[in-house]
């Protein structure tokens, strides 16, 4: 019988496919880095889950390709994970990545690479409780898309050869204003 971190860590690796193995341990956020590595070395004895690319990645099947949309949208969902439940995030309806509750309100993340600004006519939010976070490779996208009818966030990644990639925000107004006034910015 599993314990529930690793019932988990099997769940995310299922709705996700592989993740960096930096992801799973921060994903286990109330756990020492000794102690997540301690979960994720049994779950391998027991043949739960596999290494990926050498170790980088984790996954149910060692055979499992990663997904870079939803590496970029976890990366993201990290910078609020203090705020979510371990197991209130999902995957989205394309073309969003990852769904998540923070505080009874619904964020979407979504990742749109250069050419895909016309994908956020797609996004119809239901309800007045829905927020987006745009993970873009530039802001200056941001000036070139339809929004839809709900606050948006932006973000924009980057690894700069680090392992956890620096990940900035900024409002909807700063973006597609084009004045690219930060609204917060920290490493992973």
């Amino acid at each position: 019988m599993l314990l529930d971190d690793e019932r988990h860590v099997i769940k995310w690796l299922s709705q996700y496919g592989a993740l960096t193995k930096t992801q799973v341990i921060r994903l286990l956020r109330d756990k020492t880095q000794e102690t997540a590595e301690k979960i994720l070395r049994n779950l391998k004895r027991e043949h739960q889950i596999s290494d990926v690319a050498g170790g980088y990645y984790l996954a149910l099947d060692g055979l499992c390709k990663p997904d870079q949309r939803t590496i970029l949208a976890v990366w993201v969902l990290l910078r609020f994970i203090d705020y979510v439940d371990p197991m209130a995030h999902y995957p989205a309806v394309y073309p969003s990545q990852i769904f998540f509750l923070k505080e009874n309100t619904g964020y979407e993340i979504v990742v749109l690479y250069d050419g895909e600004q016309h994908l956020s006519k797609l996004l119809q939010p239901q309800d007045d409780e829905m927020k987006y976070i745009f993970v873009l490779p530039n802001i200056a996208m941001a000036s070139q898309m339809m929004l839809p009818k709900a606050p948006c966030l932006f973000a924009t990644v980057n690894f700069a050869g680090q392992e956890e990639p620096d990940i900035t925000f900024y409002t909807e107004e700063a973006a597609t204003d084009g004045l690219d006034k930060l609204v917060h910015s920290s490493a992973g």
